[in-house]
C-alpha cells in the first residue's frame, strides 16, 4: 500500500486509561521525523510538522488554521516534498485550502488498464532479478491545488470550487538493479499505440473544479455520527500541452455515520463513483482521485492505501470506477499526556471497487496482434501481459488498522490489508496519517 507518514515513539503508553477530554487553544506545533515503512514504497525517512492553530479553543475539536510541510523520501525511489494550508475561519463564511507538491518517483506502479483485463504476475512485480521491474515506470508530479468552500445560508448544504495545476512527466523506469533494455508493459503499452505517442513522457493541465456540499458530521477529521456528500464536476480545456485531451468527469462521495456506543464505536461506510462524461483523459491521470477536503498527501487508486486496501497500488485503472469502504470504529482509549488530548483506536474494515467504464479497451485488446514471443527470462507471454482476456469483476480488500489520535485531528495510523484475489496483490502494510474517510 503506498503511503506513509511518520510516528513518534511512546503512545502506547496509558493504555486503557480515560480522561475528561479538555478543549486545546493557541499553537499546537508537532516537528517529528518521517519513518515508516510501505509495502509499495520501502522504508520511508525525512521530517515533517503539522501545525494547528486553536486560537481561544472556542471551535475545538476543530481548528482555525492548519499547516503541514514535508521533506522525505522512500528507500525505493521516491520523493516527497509537500506544503498545505486549511481553515475555515481565516475569512469568515469561506473555508480556504491550498497545496503545493512535488512527488518524484523512478518506479512507480503500473499494473495496466481495465482491472481484470490487465494479467498481474507477482515475480514480475519486483526490480532485483533479471526481467523484473515490469510492473514500472518513472513518474514525476508538480501539483498546485486550490479549493474554496461556503455554506448556503445558515444549513448543512454548501458550494465548493477549486483549480489545480498538473506537471506530470512520465517514462521508463529508473533503478540500478534494472537490467538495460529490459522491457516493461508501459514499454509495451507506448510500444504498440495503447499509449499514444503524444501522451507517453506526460503533460501539463489546468483542471477546474465545481459542486456541492452536504456535511452533518459532528467532526470531519474523527466524526461518531451524521452524514457527508459531495457531488462535483471537474475537467480540463487541453490547452497547454494540447494533446487532444479535453474532459469532463464526475465525482459522487456518500459517507455516513452511525453512533452505536456513544463516542466509543462507531459504524461508517463511503460510497464512491468517479467517471468520465465528456472527452478524453490522458492515461497518467487516471490515477488521480479528485477531492475537496485532503485527506492523504496524495489519493490515488484503485488499489491501496486510499481505496481498496490490501490490492496492490493502481491495480484498477480506467475511464469510470465505483469503490466502497466500511469501518467499525472502536475508540478503546482517552486519556489526556504531556497536556494533549490522545485517542486509541482500532478499526477492522472491508473495502471493494470495480471499473465501471473501461479505458482504451479495443486499444488493448488489438495490441496483443502486435507483440510477439516471451518476456525475455521469463515464460510469459507478452500478448498475455498486455491483455488478460478476462472479464472485470468486483476487486476486494479487508484489514485492521491501529489510529493514534492527538486533539481529534492528528491521526497516526497504522494498517494492514489482505487482497481475496491473489490477482490483485498479496497483502498491503501502511504508516500514515488519517482515516482515508
Amino acid at each position: 500500500m503506498k503511503k506513509i507518514l511518520s510516528i513518534s515513539a511512546a503512545l502506547l503508553l496509558a493504555l486503557g486509561l480515560n480522561a475528561q477530554e479538555t478543549a486545546k487553544t493557541g499553537l499546537n506545533f508537532g516537528p517529528l521525523p518521517a519513518v515508516g515503512y510501505s509495502s509499495d514504497l520501502g522504508w520511508h525517512y525525512g521530517v515533517l510538522s503539522d501545525i494547528y492553530w486553536y486560537g481561544d479553543g472556542s471551535v475545538y475539536p476543530d481548528y482555525r488554521w492548519k499547516a503541514n510541510v514535508e521533506v522525505s523520501r522512500y528507500s525505493k525511489g521516491n520523493t516527497v516534498l509537500h506544503s498545505f494550508f486549511d481553515s475555515e475561519y481565516l475569512i469568515p463564511g469561506l473555508r480556504i485550502s491550498a497545496a503545493v507538491s512535488y512527488f518524484g518517483n523512478n518506479t512507480y506502479s503500473f499494473y495496466g488498464f481495465n482491472g481484470a483485463s490487465s494479467f498481474y504476475v507477482p515475480e514480475l512485480d519486483k526490480i532485483t532479478d533479471a526481467g523484473m521491474g515490469f510492473f514500472v515506470m518513472k513518474r514525476d508530479i508538480f501539483r498546485i491545488m486550490t479549493c474554496l468552500q461556503g455554506n448556503f445560508g445558515d444549513t448543512n448544504w454548501g458550494w465548493a470550487g477549486g483549480i489545480t495545476y498538473w506537471d506530470m512527466k512520465t517514462g521508463h523506469a529508473r533503478n540500478k538493479s534494472l537490467i538495460e533494455g529490459t522491457p516493461s508493459l508501459y514499454d509495451l503499452y507506448v510500444q504498440t499505440g495503447v499509449i499514444p505517442e503524444a501522451e507517453k513522457d506526460g503533460g501539463r493541465h489546468l483542471e477546474f473544479k465545481a459542486g456541492v456540499v452536504y456535511d452533518s458530521r459532528d467532526h470531519e477529521n474523527n466524526p461518531t455520527r451524521g452524514s457527508n456528500l459531495e457531488l462535483y464536476a471537474f475537467g480540463s480545456p487541453d490547452f497547454i500541452s494540447k494533446h487532444g485531451n479535453d474532459y469532463i468527469k464526475f465525482a459522487a462521495h456518500w459517507k455516513q455515520f452511525f453512533p452505536l456506543v456513544q463516542d466509543r464505536l462507531t459504524f461508517g461506510y463511503h460510497l464512491a463513483f468517479q467517471g468520465l462524461v465528456y472527452g478524453k483523459a490522458p492515461f497518467y491521470l487516471l490515477q488521480s482521485i479528485q477531492s475537496l477536503n485532503m485527506k492523504q498527501i496524495n489519493t490515488e487508486g484503485l488499489g491501496s492505501t486510499c481505496t481498496v486496501r490490501g490490492t496492490t497500488s493502481n491495480r484498477l485503472m480506467g475511464d469510470s470506477y465505483a469503490w466502497a469502504n466500511f469501518e467499525l470504529r472502536w475508540s478503546f482509549a482517552k486519556f489526556r499526556w504531556i497536556n494533549q488530548n490522545w485517542t486509541l483506536a482500532t478499526n477492522p474494515f472491508f473495502d471493494m471497487g470495480q471499473v465501471v467504464k473501461p479505458y482504451r479497451f479495443d486499444e488493448q485488446k488489438e495490441a496483443v496482434t502486435k507483440v510477439s514471443g516471451k518476456l525475455a527470462g521469463t515464460d510469459y507471454d507478452l500478448a498475455q501481459l498486455i491483455y488478460s482476456g478476462n472479464k472485470e469483476k468486483l476487486h476486494m480488500g479487508a484489514g485492521l488498522g491501529l489510529h493514534v489520535i492527538m486533539n481529534q485531528n492528528f491521526n497516526v495510523s497504522f494498517e494492514f490489508a489482505k487482497a481475496l484475489d491473489r490477482q490483485d496483490g498479496l497483502f498491503g502494510m501502511n504508516i500514515g496519517l488519517n482515516y482515508i474517510f
